[in-house]
């Protein structure tokens, strides 16, 4: 009984430690835009042209470092966990980008994916197609927020079949996960 006090303090201790330890690699891992500030509200130049919005659907300029030790590629969401769907809503999902990759221009999102590093693939977003889809939340909503993820990936390639959902490619983005980096922004529209 004695050594009962210690034996959980080792514990407490051993759980702290492996609980950090999946972090450690990441921790230096950052993800910035030079078109948006963490937190500020997207422009017209990143809303979406249609479903009722009038934006320019231009994918933002990203820019990465510190990616963990072991990275092989990267992959790169933009989600919006606020669309009223149950489910948020898929923006952008670029995968099998090179681990050499540290950053994608703006306008790489285009439909054909040309503006891409060599090697990198387009999911299917929650509009029906792949590439950049711009925000265009219902009008009178709050600003929904809009997460930029980077994914540190342990493996070169995720096999996606082809036209497979934002949702799968989630998945196999979580199970080949080193680290991520995010920041988010917003964006709103007044009730008409």
């Amino acid at each position: 009984m004695k050594n009962r006090p210690r034996t959980l303090r080792f514990a407490a201790v051993a759980t702290v430690v492996m609980a950090a330890a999946p972090l450690a690699g990441a921790a230096g891992f950052s993800l910035a835009s030079p078109t948006i500030k963490p937190g500020s509200t997207l422009t017209e130049a990143q809303v979406f042209n249609g479903f009722g919005c009038t934006g320019k659907n231009v994918s933002p300029a990203l820019k990465w470092s510190g990616a963990p030790s072991g990275t092989k590629s990267f992959a790169l969401t933009v989600y919006d966990p606020d669309a009223p769907t149950g489910s948020g809503w898929w923006h952008w999902v670029v995968y099998n980008i090179p681990a050499s990759a540290t950053e994608l221009a703006e306008g790489a999102g285009t439909a054909d994916g040309k503006g891409l590093p060599a090697g990198s693939q387009q999911g299917r977003t929650d509009f029906g197609a792949p590439g950049f889809g711009g925000a265009c939340p219902p009008p009178g909503d709050k600003p929904h927020r809009y997460i930029f993820t980077v994914y540190a990936l342990k493996t070169d390639k995720l096999d996606i079949p082809e036209g497979g959902t934002a949702a799968l490619v989630g998945y196999m983005i979580n199970a080949n996960k080193l680290g991520s980096a995010s920041f988010t922004a917003k964006y709103g529209r007044k009730k008409q």
